[in-house]
Parts: structure tokens; sequence; C-alpha cells
């Protein structure tokens, strides 16, 4: 999903009044959000990547232009909070399409919520409603696809207090069903994302604003700890 740049600035900017200034970014991939996080001049950014993209991205890294201290991290979140805590003090963590990954969800939210400063944030963005779950998501090893009141239950127990929760992206549920659902593919073909991009994300970006969808694609859900 690095092409989608439009899809990932509309996240950012419902993530972004909410950000602090210590962020810790799961799952980083190569760094194509990690960019975009650094143009919010953090003072301090851990990007954390436990797969072989972590070479990519610390490459990239290197690359950004940016006054922020960013850290590295080839690991688990739950392996190097504790050191992340002592150090930063985050007080924004944040999954992007990362948390459907891991298989134990609830341990890893209580774990974000033992890691933030006390008022800090956890931004969570996901794959929402089970019934789109096909192909791809086991090929890419997603446990599960969210449905908005799960994952609100899940944050409630770790302890977090709902600021923001929402469906995303309700123009994406068809296309996504005929795709992954009817056609059976199980992998992203470049070129539909980057028309879709272009093309949908701005329209149905402009609607949303105007209209809260009822259901969509994805979940983008913000909590802090109290």
């Amino acid at each position: 999903m690095s092409f989608a740049v439009n899809y990932h600035r509309w996240i950012l900017d419902e993530f972004r009044p909410y950000l602090g200034n210590h962020f810790v970014e799961v799952g980083a991939g190569t760094g194509s959000f990690t960019e975009l996080l650094l143009e919010q001049r953090p003072r301090t950014l851990s990007a954390i990547e436990p797969s072989g993209m972590y070479t990519f991205l610390v490459e990239n890294i290197a690359k950004f232009q940016t006054d922020s201290k960013v850290k590295a991290y080839q690991a688990i979140f739950t392996q190097v909070a504790s050191k992340i805590k002592e150090t930063d003090t985050p007080d924004s963590i944040i999954y992007v399409n990362v948390l459907e990954h891991i298989e134990d969800d609830a341990r890893e939210l209580a774990a974000v919520y033992e890691t933030l400063a006390l008022k800090g944030r956890i931004f969570v963005f996901v794959p929402a409603l089970p019934a789109l779950y096909g192909n791809f998501d086991r090929e890419v090893g997603h446990f599960r696809r969210y449905v908005k009141p799960e994952l609100e239950k899940k944050c409630r127990e770790a302890g977090f207090k709902i600021l923001k929760s929402s469906y995303f992206d309700i123009a994406g549920i068809v296309p996504w069903w005929i795709k992954y659902q009817v056609l059976k593919a199980s992998k992203l073909d470049q070129g539909s994302i980057r028309l879709y991009d272009k093309f949908a994300v701005p329209i149905t970006r402009a609607i949303e604003s105007a209209i809260t969808p009822p259901i969509g694609k994805n979940i983008l859900l913000i909590a802090a700890k109290e």
C-alpha cells in the first residue's frame, strides 16, 4: 500500500489532531507511513518492523530529511516496549494495518496501555467486516477483520477510553468484495490501487467528511490512557 498516498494522508489527517510528540509506529514496513509521520515533526519516533522489510526501512529512514530523533527496531512491539518506555515515554502509539496480523490482539493492546505515558493515545487502523475476509487476508496473515463494537470492546477492556471510532472507506466495500470474494484474488494489484487512490479516495473522503458512514471497508479508532 506504499503507493496509496492519498489514502495514507487521509488516515493521517484523521489522526493528526490527537497526536503528541513522541511516536511509536508498530509494523512500519518499508517506511511509507513513517515518512508522513515525520512531517508532523515529532520529537522522537520509534519505528518497529520485525520482518525482512526492516532493511529497507532503515535505508529509507536514512534518506528522510528530519530533525526528529528516529530509532528503528527489528522486533515485535512487546520485545522492545519496556526499552522504549524508559527512553522516550511515548504518547502516541500507531498501528496502521497491523493489529489484524497479531493473534493475541488483546494482549497487544494491554501492552500498549502499559507502555503509553498517562493521557497517551493509541491510533488504530484495521480492515473491517468479517464477510470480506478472503484469500488475500489469508495470504498476508490476517487473523481477522473487525467490526467496530468488537474493536471498541477490546480497547476498553485494555483500559482505554475511546476518543474516536468510525468506519472508513465505504466506497471500497463493493470493489473489495468483487475482487477478493467473487474473483478470489490473493494479491493487491498496484495499478488498481493507484487508480482508486487517485480518483475514488478524494471523492470518498469528501463524502465521509460530511456524513459519517454507517459501515466501511476499514475502521479507524483513537483511544486514550486515562
